[in-house]
């Protein structure tokens, strides 16, 4: 049997594999992307990676905050606290005097006119809050988007970021990019410019083409201001560590 995963206290965040990272922010504990398939595994690919070990063991009410395309197959699936985030839409979650707000920011899958054939996407802003006067914890997730224009309006509304969560993987579908590989993520962190980041999104599967430390030597070697944190499976970063 598996060994549960050790969970450091306080405000942290865990790479559990993949695009799966877990944090824990307060009162709040967060799921990104709960997918648990593995290289060999059979993966339903056309019908979006919340897959089946997800759809089985997570609570029918939790709340899923995703896009409308996947909420409304979701719900279909069991799931009743979907919400559906349009971009810049926001949902905001209260635990006390704490609060999360989640708002759906600008992604694409593809160039296109390709990314109308594949699923939609979204990016999000996370602003976490512990209480009255508490400065705000800002967290970006890129999604699998991969560079565009629209993404510039993040910075323009968001320029703060403390930590930037990056899918990678330089995944192409018939020899067009459909997820950042290492220029493009060094592009994302030089437009963003959050003052950490943690790759993610870049290993167990093999149409995955461009490894991580191709990604850390693109950082190094550009001098990108962010400070990019690499973190192993069930690997934990306390964010007390961001400040």
């Amino acid at each position: 049997m598996r060994e549960p995963l050790a969970l450091p206290g306080g405000d942290s965040l865990t790479f559990i594999g993949t695009a799966t990272v877990l944090l824990r922010l307060g009162p709040f504990t967060v799921l990104t992307d709960p997918n648990f398939l593995h290289r060999g595994q059979w993966c339903y690919f056309g019908q979006g990676l919340f897959d089946r070990v997800a759809r089985r063991d997570l609570a029918a009410d939790v709340p899923v905050l995703t896009t409308a395309h996947a909420a409304h197959r979701l719900s279909r699936k069991g799931f009743r606290e979907t919400v559906a985030l349009e971009t810049w839409a926001s949902e905001t979650l209260t635990d006390g005097d704490a609060s999360i707000t989640v708002t759906a920011v600008p992604a694409r899958h593809a160039p296109r006119p390709l990314d109308r054939v594949l699923p939609p996407v979204m990016g999000s802003i996370w602003t976490y809050t512990a209480g009255p006067g508490a400065k705000p914890l800002r967290i970006y997730v890129s999604g699998d988007t991969v560079v565009h224009d629209e993404l510039r309006q993040i910075h323009d509304r968001y320029p703060d970021v403390d930590l930037a969560i990056v899918h990678l993987g330089g995944t192409r579908v018939l020899g067009v990019l459909v997820t950042m590989d290492d220029r493009q993520g060094v592009a994302l962190l030089e437009m963003l410019r959050p003052a950490h980041a943690v790759p993610v999104h870049f290993d167990d599967y093999a149409n995955f083409t461009s490894p991580v430390s191709n990604f850390l030597q693109a950082v190094a070697a550009r001098g990108t201001a962010t400070a990019v944190r690499m973190l192993r499976r069930g690997e934990s970063l306390p964010l007390s560590e961001l400040h």
